[in-house]
């Protein structure tokens, strides 16, 4: 069990350098798989929990992998895969399992996803994906704990999703990649860490179309082959590094590639926060007191869902009334209740929050309902009297690379501990 204790009151002042994307890393690793011979090298790779679950699922799967933390560099060998069985216990702690499951079809004509886990964010399931490949003539068995997915070969077709799922549309692309014929994806996601991991395949040799257009054509092709990519810098540790810098009156410098941070950069100015881009940096500063916003949450390139739960502590201490509407997840606010017990005033209508500010926040002992309101939770400590204790710490590590190391080096007062310790 890992917990983090956060002790508020410092304005965080300096350099934070941002990690890479996890929304791109773990559709490439599932990506790499596709290669039946040669070696892929992933760079820029954030040393994440997340990454790595999908290390050991590749590796149960018989690829050789190799991850060089230092280095932040993956390289994987797919070329002798050896069992299409994704196992329950590594499956269940981690929801992108599913990425891997065009890879086993093409290589192995079969995948066994034992347990499809992550985060616990209400009604989103992965029907779509499975219906998808359906339609490209697979056959899919779904029992109770155990999806089996079996095909002799895929053939293209047009499929659309409901709603644009970057995972749905990265696994689609995956399986058509390597389907007889012409696919068509319409309502594809836009994400750019989606458009990341078509520059990836098309180096592979995949012929890929449309990216970033909401219809996205994948002619087949025989095979595809190992390369070298460095993945894009991640926007949600971006976003949650400047929430950090205007929360706390900071003033943070955010290096990483080419840093995009889109409506959410546009909100904080909203709120006062002053941006700053400097060549390849961006700059965040805060002096003056918050300002109250309106947030609908949305896909790309509407407001990030993921975000969502880091605003609501910045809106906690915004001077007046803040309005959120979560169109999303419905699992979105498990946050507002943690944030009460730290004196926050929020109130939940189903699926919008009113969140009333200014008000003093004050340490005590929260728990991390997921991802994202576990980074948000870290947030109001950085901002709260006293001491904040985190637990179920183990979240937060799923998504932020040495989090409590970046956010030392800013001057914050922050700790990550293993119980028992």
């Amino acid at each position: 069990m890992v917990r983090y204790r956060v002790r508020g009151g410092n304005a965080l002042r300096g350099t934070a350098f941002i990690q890479g994307a996890k929304n791109a890393v773990l559709p490439m690793i599932g990506a790499a798989l596709l290669a039946s011979r040669g070696r892929t090298v992933l760079r820029n790779v954030p040393i994440i929990e997340d990454v790595r679950r999908a290390v050991e699922l590749a590796q149960a799967v018989g690829a050789h992998v190799e991850l060089h933390e230092s280095e932040r560099t993956l390289v994987i060998d797919a070329s002798r895969l050896s069992s299409p069985v994704l196992p329950a216990e590594i499956a269940r702690r981690f929801r992108g399992s599913v990425l891997f499951t065009p890879a086993l079809l093409h290589r192995l004509g079969e995948a066994i996803v034992e347990g499809v886990g992550g985060c616990n964010l209400g009604s989103r399931n992965l029907d779509f994906h499975y219906l998808g490949y359906k339609r490209l003539g697979a056959i899919v068995d779904e029992g109770e704990t155990v999806i089996h997915v079996k095909a002799s070969g895929l053939t293209g077709a047009t499929l659309y999703l409901d709603t644009p799922s970057h995972t749905g549309t990265e696994n689609l692309i995956m399986a058509a990649a390597l389907a007889k014929g012409t696919t068509v994806i319409e309502n594809a996601a836009l994400e750019p860490e989606v458009l990341d991991v078509i520059d990836m395949l098309t180096k592979m040799g995949a012929r890929i179309s449309g990216g970033g257009t909401g219809f996205i054509t994948v002619e087949g092709v025989d095979e595809l082959h190992a390369v070298e990519h460095t993945v894009m810098p991640d926007r949600l540790d971006a976003g949650v590094f400047a929430m950090a810098a205007a929360i706390t009156g900071g003033d943070v410098s955010l290096v990483g590639t080419g840093l995009d941070l889109g409506v959410v950069r546009y909100k904080l100015e909203q709120m006062g926060v002053d941006f700053a881009r400097q060549g390849a940096v961006l700059h965040v500063r805060c002096e003056r007191p918050l300002r109250p916003i309106n947030i609908i949450t949305d896909t790309y390139p509407g407001f990030a869902t993921d975000l969502q739960s880091p605003m609501m502590t910045v809106a906690a201490l915004a001077d007046g009334t803040s309005y959120i509407h979560e169109r999303i997840f419905d699992g979105r606010f498990a946050l507002a209740g943690e944030l009460n017990k730290m004196g926050a005033d929020v109130e939940v209508e189903g699926s919008r929050a009113i969140v009333r500010g200014a008000t003093p926040l004050t340490g005590t002992q929260v728990t991390a309902h997921d991802l994202r309101s576990g980074i948000a939770l870290v947030l109001a400590g950085l901002a709260a009297k006293g001491e904040t204790v985190i637990e179920s710490g183990y979240l937060i590590d799923r998504g932020h690379a040495s989090l409590a190391d970046r956010m030392r080096a800013l001057g914050a007062d922050i700790t990550r501990e293993i119980s028992g310790h």
